[in-house]
């Protein structure tokens, strides 16, 4: 292929019409010696995609290319990269392109709490160059937050991994998700259904809970145990009182989440993890005396080396997720985008056929 001068990618130019992005040609940020340059060939679509995109998270610098669940094959390759990587290698990148790499945090295996952290996209880089993301022909990263995929999983059922499925490992995996544990995941849609997955695969006794029963049959499919619905049960605090370990929440939204049942249905020393990052404008209320004897927090993106261990698990356990494809373009953008508002996927989209659209 002839290297192309500018990427092409699929843009936001307005919050207020986001659900007609338009095709566009960017400037790749500068390229430095450790960077690793990707040609995509699929993209997940991620719910902060659609936040970043209607301005839910605020106002973003223009043309916005979002998508930060991104699988491609290595085109070029930095003289002072390390990672072994070869060209044509298939590969994937999440939400994160950098961080300092030196700070104890980055050290320890938690990048995603570096203060330099830069997302994949709308974020700008210490020389003012504003990153973008995935919805595109390529994407140019630091080595580091590179990570190659497994052969025997296909592209498409990859790249959700590598944002929602992490964002949902890592407070399983630090939060000591294993045999002879009670692992509730709250909200059972494109993250939360990978959370059931994922608990059940690292031997959890899977409690899934929704708002209402109309996800149950899905939800014992994926590999739940047990199924609470909280609108439809009166007495589910009661009913499963100091039962749980650990509870993930996965829900969209925090506005729906009853904090002062949740906790009773925790054990004593119990966690709560939310990985919920809602529109900027919600509001958490707590009630402090209903969380004693229960920690609760929120968890950031998963570490690169967390990264590899799901890849890992996918890979030696054969699991998959739900993702339907979409081919991209500004059509296929739009429905995705609108579907997604709609709540219409079961449970993630991938975008795909970046060869047609971009020409890779």
């Amino acid at each position: 292929m002839s290297y192309p001068e500018k990427f092409q990618g699929i843009a936001v130019l307005d919050h207020a019409d986001y659900t007609h992005p338009k095709k566009v040609a960017f400037d790749p940020k500068p390229f430095h010696p450790s960077d690793i340059d990707i040609a995509i060939e699929a993209c997940g679509v991620c719910g902060s995609d659609c936040h970043a995109a209607n301005g839910g998270w605020g106002d973003k610098p223009k043309p916005l290319v979002v998508g930060h669940e991104v699988i491609g094959r290595v085109v070029k390759i930095g003289p002072n990269c390390t990672t072994g990587l070869k060209l044509g290698d298939r590969v994937g990148v999440g939400a994160q392109v950098l961080s300092c790499l030196e700070c104890n945090r980055c050290k320890e295996d938690n990048e995603p709490y570096c203060p330099k952290f830069v997302t994949t996209y709308g974020q700008d880089y210490e020389d003012g160059y504003n990153s973008k993301g995935g919805y595109a022909s390529h994407i140019r990263v630091h080595e580091h937050f590179v990570v190659p995929i497994p052969e025997n999983i296909p592209s498409e059922l990859a790249a959700p991994l590598l944002c929602g499925g992490l964002t949902v490992f890592s407070p399983l995996v630090r939060n000591g998700c294993g045999p002879g544990k009670k692992v509730g995941i709250l909200g059972i849609g494109g993250i939360g259904h990978m959370g059931v997955i994922f608990a059940k695969a690292l031997g959890a006794e899977v409690y899934a809970i929704s708002r209402s029963s109309a996800k149950k049959e899905d939800a014992m499919k994926l590999g739940a145990d047990h199924f609470i619905a909280t609108k439809e049960e009166p007495t589910w605090a009661e009913d499963y009182f100091d039962t749980l370990d650990l509870v993930v929440i996965c829900a969209g939204s925090l506005t729906d989440v009853d904090f002062t049942k949740l906790p009773k249905i925790m054990k004593v020393g119990g966690a709560i993890r939310s990985i919920s990052i809602p529109e900027a404008s919600q509001k958490l209320t707590l009630q402090p005396f209903g969380l004693v004897g229960v920690s609760i927090g929120n968890s950031a993106l998963g570490s690169i080396k967390e990264t590899k261990q799901l890849l890992k698990l996918v890979s030696e356990k054969d699991l998959k997720i739900w993702v339907e494809t979409i081919p991209i373009s500004e059509k296929g953008v739009q429905e995705a985008f609108e579907r997604m508002d709609k709540g219409d996927v079961r449970y993630r989209f991938s975008l795909t056929d970046f060869d047609k659209e971009f020409g890779n």
